[in-house]
């Protein structure tokens, strides 16, 4: 007996030859007992299979690899003077060690509590945190392969006496003694622990129990009354047996470890902040929580001190704590004296700042936002020479501040840049630029970079061994504030290149003249701003929404909030020139709506002198001023096209005129015309629309009832088998209604040279598909290379497609005759591309949220179609085109689209078969403004935001891998051995695998997550794969 299918398979549709099955004694294929993916591998060959999965593990490979920008909420700051090492800890329990540019490790404590101190050990590769939790974590750098790894090697929590309060043993300061195997514990009950590292053993019989210093306490300080926590812990710098404790109501004593005894107390009335010894062991100085710091005089055998000098710096008025203070000594001239905070409290109790006081030097240093730490850098191979840099960690952002050079300027830092001293609003990347282009921007760049100090980087710790990038890659992030920043993206560090403004072309609130760097002349106190950090906006619709470079001709378009497109070329001088606004109206007259959001923005009209870089000679302006929501540059014929949620248009700039405008809106899509910005939305319309796709959803299940009994068991059953392999958010793809709000909104813009009208001409043509699932083609005539100034370019309508299920347009590609995509405008003229194959026939490949279908062209009839929705419910958010080069032979590879879901799970489907090759989870589905900041690479990688200021780096490609590979050794000159220490009896040695799990610490209920995932994180490996090719 010979059976068909009743439903076409893939090879069917696909229009390859299928056998029919012979079934000896069966009547129907479903008597098997086979779900129909079962059925294709009952006759699959094995090889096949095999052969094919060793192919995509030379192609395709997921790593999470390095995190850019700055930490978000940091908490705790370490600094290492001998391993030249800078430690941040964050409030969702990670731990970031910093050297030389490259040099970088993650770690991420077990524990879902902030990080609250970093402490490390001299002259060790070995570092103490203290969590917000109590606990005390050991990390340490071992080499591994030839690279080191941060690893953790013991957590210890102080155990205080049956029946002790808390407050016993909770530890509110923690000194890493210079003989580097003993920690000192400061509580908040007054005691002083004293445990042996690494094992964290306490030294019972050393602790420094309250009573022990209370008995010591003189009379008359004021009847021995209460001495509060331990506020401060400090090494005598020339006497390493005598350590200061600082209590919180202002007592400090000098105890002597090895007697077991106070040496000498410092009667201070006032409430304790911070206390430094001075280098030469004579004076001990402390800063108080009325905004004043008194030095006390420690040398000799009085064993009281006495007061030589006590100062408010900001006064006569109250002021605030002066929380931190350190004194330096410079070998010629007064010492450094660095305080945090004291400022006046009623005039400028807001203002975040350092004050530095160098001889008749003041500067009150005004940061951006809070202070978290700060320490400085030291000349000289011991570290003990002039200072020469001042390194302050403040909320969002890290400031290095050059100290040896007069006018004491910002140091530029070559990581740990703030992405967000602008709010983020979209990102494009560029991969493979052109050594000239790339100097050009890099030229530009230094021109703006002139007030930073021309002094190299401070931290050189440890050895970068990432091989270099074998291409060079930008990343461009559109600001909310409506700047460009342009960022070197080829290896581990993010390095900003180049900045540009949009807001010189319109009129603003803001006065260019404002100059907050500096102070008044002559104004007390001497404040001065710092840092970059700057999240306000003077006007929200300068917002950049859209970006696109051509890297082969220099021009740039980007697009705002306010409908707004400015077309840019790169020039190496400055210029002069007015832009002129060319309005497209994408209503085109239609009658019945009415634009209730922002206005648009005023363009200057007397000229405006723009610096050398990216100058705008061009600039559309859309009306209704919508967001835009696609933009796409096409540099060889000089056109752009642009859209909103009410329509698309085609530009060209070299004539400076519209070539087209198209009106996409739906009768019914009133609320496309309320903007962004407007808050007139209708609660009552939600609701309406929400009542009308449920009633949808029922009358649409009634009519599956309308079935006979055999096809209602049949159906029952196969619904049955596909619970068994969907996941539970499976569901069916149901058409959309046409009445649905935003169905006019443009998702994806597309220029191709394919076959349009016939088999025989290629033509110029555009693309645009829709948020109702409507795609639309243009054939564009182009006039003679001669005559391109004079002629006008043209457009004619030439194809419209209506999808069925009407899911959004996410993305439209053309293949040519070999099944490749088409390559960029100017690629092949560069010689970097093989010119596309137009002697086969071409094809359309439209990808919506919920399927990807391919179009033979120019007859637009259905070829094949991958379902992702009905797989598993997910749909695509994200889509790009990338090459996957083999680990095994450089001159094998495969193009495929990558592709993220709503999920946050990643997948590659090849071309041109539209075949699911791989899925990896990447993403969590809750995190929303993570999924839709992602930006894919032609090579296979990937951005998304993290968290406000962060990006992390994926990769896809098993080949193209950037990741940090540092090694970080003891040196020679200190007195311990580069050997590791023996870990401690019980210690777990986990493999710090952050990369991959970092993102999920941001929320603070991703414990457990983590708990359960650490077997798995141990075993993975951080070793870098080998670098990608061009």
């Amino acid at each position: 007996v010979w059976c068909g299918w009743t439903k076409t398979n893939a090879r069917e549709r696909s229009g390859q030859h299928v056998r029919p099955l012979k079934f000896f004694g069966l009547t129907n294929v479903k008597q098997l007992g086979l779900c129909a993916p079962e059925r294709m591998k009952r006759f699959r060959r094995h090889g096949q299979e095999s052969q094919r999965e060793r192919i995509k593990q030379e192609l395709y490979g997921f790593n999470k690899t390095v995190e850019h920008g700055f930490p978000h909420q940091p908490s705790a700051l370490g600094f290492s003077p001998g391993l030249q090492l800078l430690a941040i800890g964050t409030r969702s329990g990670a731990i970031k060690l910093y050297g030389g540019p490259g040099v970088e490790f993650m770690g991420l404590h077990d524990e879902n509590a902030a990080v609250t101190q970093v402490h490390f050990l001299p002259h060790q590769v070995e570092l103490v945190t203290l969590l917000d939790d109590n606990s005390l974590h050991m990390w340490t750098l071992r080499a591994h392969h030839g690279v080191s790894e941060l690893l953790e090697i013991g957590r210890f929590t102080l155990t205080g006496p049956p029946g002790a309060p808390p407050s016993v043993t909770r530890v509110t300061a923690v000194l890493a003694h210079s003989s580097g195997d003993l920690l000192l514990l400061g509580t908040e009950g007054g005691h002083v622990f004293i445990v042996k590292v690494p094992g964290f053993r306490e030294l019972e019989e050393r602790n420094i129990s309250l009573e022990k210093v209370t008995n010591s306490v003189p009379e008359e300080y004021g009847g021995r009354r209460s001495l509060e926590h331990v506020e401060s812990l400090q090494e005598n710098p020339v006497n390493p047996r005598q350590v200061l404790i600082g209590y919180g109501r202002g007592l400090m004593v000098i105890w002597d470890l090895d007697s077991q005894s106070a040496v000498k107390h410092i009667p201070a009335t006032q409430q304790l902040e911070s206390v430094w010894w001075t280098e030469d062991g004579g004076h001990v100085l402390s800063s108080h929580s009325d905004g004043s710091y008194c030095r006390w005089k420690v040398a000799g055998d009085d064993p009281q001190s006495e007061q030589e000098k006590s100062e408010v710096p900001y006064g006569h008025f109250p002021c605030k704590a002066i929380s931190k203070i350190i004194q330096l000594p410079t070998e010629q001239g007064p010492p450094f004296l660095f305080l945090s905070g004291g400022m006046p409290r009623a005039s400028y109790g807001d203002r975040h700042c350092i004050s530095v006081i160098h001889s008749k030097t003041h500067v009150a240093l005004d940061f951006t936002s809070r202070i978290i730490d700060f320490f400085v850098i030291r000349d000289g191979p011991d570290h003990t020479g002039e200072p020469s840099a001042l390194v302050v960690l403040v909320e969002e952002e890290l400031v290095v501040i050059d100290l040896q050079t007069e006018g004491w300027p910002v140091i530029q830092t070559p990581y740990l840049v703030p992405l967000h001293c602008s709010a983020i609003t979209c990102s494009h990347h560029v991969s493979a630029i052109p050594l000239k282009l790339w100097e050009r921007v890099l030229s530009a760049g230094t021109l703006q970079n002139t007030h930073y100090s021309k002094k190299p980087w401070p931290m050189t710790g440890g050895q970068n061994l990432a091989p270099d990038p074998p291409q060079r890659d930008l990343l461009l992030t559109g600001h909310e504030d409506g700047t460009v920043r342009f960022w070197d993206a080829s290896g581990v560090c993010l390095y900003p290149m180049y900045k540009l403004s949009t807001a010189g072309v319109f009129l603003t609130d803001s006065d260019p003249n404002d100059n907050l760097n500096q102070g008044t002349e002559g104004e007390w106190p001497p404040f001065r701003k710092v840092g970059c950090f700057d999240p306000y906006s003077d006007d929200p619709r300068l917002g950049i929404q859209k970006i696109h470079l051509c890297k082969y001709s220099g021009y740039l378009t980007v697009a705002g909030t306010a409908g707004q497109i400015l077309v840019l070329e790169l020039n190496d001088e400055a210029a002069e020139q007015t832009v002129e606004a060319t309005v497209a109206d994408l209503l085109q007259g239609q009658e019945g709506f009415r634009w209730k959001g922002h206005t648009r923005l005023e363009v200057r009209e007397e000229p405006v002198t723009f610096p050398p870089g990216f100058q705008p000679f061009a600039l559309v302006q859309c009306q209704p001023p919508a967001v835009v929501t696609a933009l796409t540059l096409h540099s060889e014929w000089k056109l752009v096209t642009f859209g909103t949620s009410h329509g698309f248009g085609l530009y060209d700039y070299q004539q400076k005129n519209n070539v087209l405008v198209r009106c996409t809106l739906n009768p019914s899509d009133q609320l496309a015309m309320e903007g962004p910005l407007s808050r007139v939305k209708s609660i009552k319309k939600s609701l309406r629309q929400s009542f009308r796709r449920i009633r949808r959803s029922r009358v649409s299940l009634r009519k599956h009832h309308v079935n006979n009994a055999a096809k209602q068991a049949n159906a029952r059953l196969e619904a049955e088998l596909a619970e068994m392999e969907l996941a539970p958010v499976q569901r069916k793809i149901e058409p959309r209604s046409p009445d649905d709000s935003f169905t006019g909104l443009v998702r994806t813009l597309y220029f191709a040279d394919t076959f349009l009208s016939d088999s025989s001409h290629n033509t110029p043509s555009l693309w645009a598909g829709t948020n109702g699932g409507s795609v639309f083609a243009y054939q564009l005539r182009l006039p003679p290379v001669e005559r391109r100034g004079e002629d006008p370019v043209t457009a004619h309508p030439a194809k419209e497609i209506q999808l069925m299920h009407r899911a959004p347009v996410v993305g439209i590609l053309v293949l040519d005759g070999h099944g490749s995509p088409l390559p960029e405008p100017l690629e092949v003229a560069h010689d970097l591309a093989r010119s596309p194959d137009m002697q086969g026939s071409h094809s359309l490949l439209v990808i919506s949220e919920e399927q990807f279908k391919v179009f033979t062209l120019p007859k637009v009839s259905s070829k094949m179609k991958l379902k992702l929705t009905a797989i598993d419910g997910s749909r695509v958010r994200r889509v790009g085109v990338a090459w996957f080069g083999s680990t095994r032979t450089d001159d094998y590879g495969e193009s495929g689209l990558t592709v993220l879901t709503n999920q946050g799970d990643l997948h590659v489907v090849s071309l041109p078969g539209v075949k699911l090759q791989v899925q990896y989870p990447c993403i969590r589905r809750e995190d929303v403004s993570g999924i839709a900041s992602c930006v894919f690479t032609k090579h296979g990688q990937g951005f998304y935001l993290i968290s406000p200021s962060e990006f992390e780096r994926f990769s896809l490609s098993a080949r193209c891998v950037v990741e940090p590979r540092s090694l970080v050794e003891v040196s020679s000159e200190t007195p311990s051995t580069t050997q590791p220490r023996a870990l401690p009896d019980g210690a777990s040695v986990e493999r710090s695998s952050a990369r991959r799990v970092m993102e999920h610490a941001l929320l603070n209920d991703e414990s457990e997550y983590l708990r359960n995932h650490q077997t798995t994180l141990t075993e993975l490996n951080i070793c870098a794969s080998d670098p990608c090719g061009d």
